[in-house]
């Protein structure tokens, strides 16, 4: 049997000393969970945060961060691995499966340069990674079914329950579309952003990594990566800088609980541009975890006092009299949408993926 990969202690670079301009985020501290009061206070801000702004950081959820810096070591000795041998788990991409390895440069970004991100996805089925895996994944997947165990438990069910809070709903509302042992598109992700050469960066036109999108699923939590590159579009149409928060997520909100509520909550528009100046010559790797509801979920608007109050009771697929399409359904189809292989970054921009949903790239 060969013998374990090694694994080395992850470094963060330190952050970029240009003055950018950042978001303005609300932060949900999680170590007021748990009381009524700290409940109702913590729903207040969520609600809030996610109408207005669509991201927020939560602090105090219980993850050391020298766990953390394991699944960074993962990630980062993943992606050390020869070509040859991440190349045989890449799912059928074409066809929207995203389990396992997506190579870099199946698309040009601007200026026809060969995009450099790549992607390792992990799904649990029954509360266990069941993919095809290397052997540094599977020496390592009892601590990675766990961690991402941990994420569910400690941070997605309880934002869960706020958001169920905010809109009066019963307290297990929403946690209940996402248990941990249903089935769901729920994964975490290994993800490297590749750096560009100097003669590269000069190429991209719009300067950016990847283009203005939402994700698809419910909620999705980024771990503090010190390379700075995440940008949310604000309410006046704005490009603003997350700031990489020590000790934090940064959590958006995603299509299908825009579409649960009716689009009282938004997707939030985000890219990743390339780094300021002074962190250009670096890799950025990203640690992420996707929430989605269970893949028989409708995505109907549900039945909430807050929604009705406020006039958000159908989302586009009711309001215009289209079929509604269940969580599987739609993250097949979009997933699809997504993973093409294409020459131009906007070849499909505003492609019909199913009657009354349109995938955008935004500016």
């Amino acid at each position: 049997m060969p013998s374990a990969i090694p694994l080395h202690q992850y470094n963060h670079v330190p952050e970029t000393k240009e003055d950018l301009d950042w978001a303005d985020l609300a932060t949900i501290d999680l170590s007021k969970y748990g009381t009524s009061e700290g409940n109702k206070e913590l729903a207040q801000t969520l609600i809030e945060a996610i109408r207005t702004k669509g991201f927020f950081y939560v602090i105090n959820f219980g993850i050391s961060q020298e766990t953390v810096d394991r699944q960074f070591s993962l990630g980062e000795a993943f992606y050390e691995l020869p070509l040859e041998e991440k190349l045989k788990f890449v799912p059928d991409l074409d066809n929207g499966d995203y389990n396992g390895y997506r190579p870099a440069g199946r698309r040009l970004l601007s200026g026809g340069v060969p995009e450099k991100t790549e992607v390792w996805n992990m799904a649990t089925k029954d509360g266990h990674i069941t993919q095809p895996v290397p052997q540094l994944i599977g020496d390592n997947l009892e601590e990675i079914e766990s961690f991402a165990k941990s994420l569910h438990d400690k941070v997605l069910d309880p934002l869960n329950h706020l958001i169920a809070l905010a809109l009066e709903l019963p307290d297990d509302y929403f946690v209940k579309l996402h248990k941990w042992e249903t089935h769901d598109e729920s994964h975490l992700r290994y993800m490297k952003y590749g750096k560009f050469s100097p003669e590269e960066a000069a190429k991209l036109e719009d300067g950016l990594w990847s283009h203005g999108h939402t994700d698809l699923g419910t909620i999705t939590l980024l771990f503090r990566q010190p390379v700075a590159g995440l940008q949310i579009k604000d309410q006046g149409g704005n490009w603003k800088w997350a700031k990489p928060l020590n000790g934090s997520l940064t959590v958006n909100t995603c299509d299908a609980l825009s579409f649960l509520t009716g689009g009282y909550i938004k997707s939030t528009i985000h890219r990743v541009s390339l780094p300021p100046k002074d962190q250009r010559h670096v890799d950025r790797l990203g640690l992420l975890y996707f929430a989605r509801p269970q893949n028989d979920l409708v995505l109907s608007t549900v039945d909430s006092p807050v929604l009705k109050k406020e006039g958000f009771t159908q989302n586009e697929f009711e309001v215009g009299g289209h079929p509604v399409p269940d969580m599987g359904e739609f993250t097949k189809l979009k997933q699809t949408w997504q993973q093409k292989k294409v020459k131009n970054h906007r070849a499909h921009d505003g492609q019909e993926i199913l009657p009354g949903f349109k995938g955008k790239y935004h500016k």
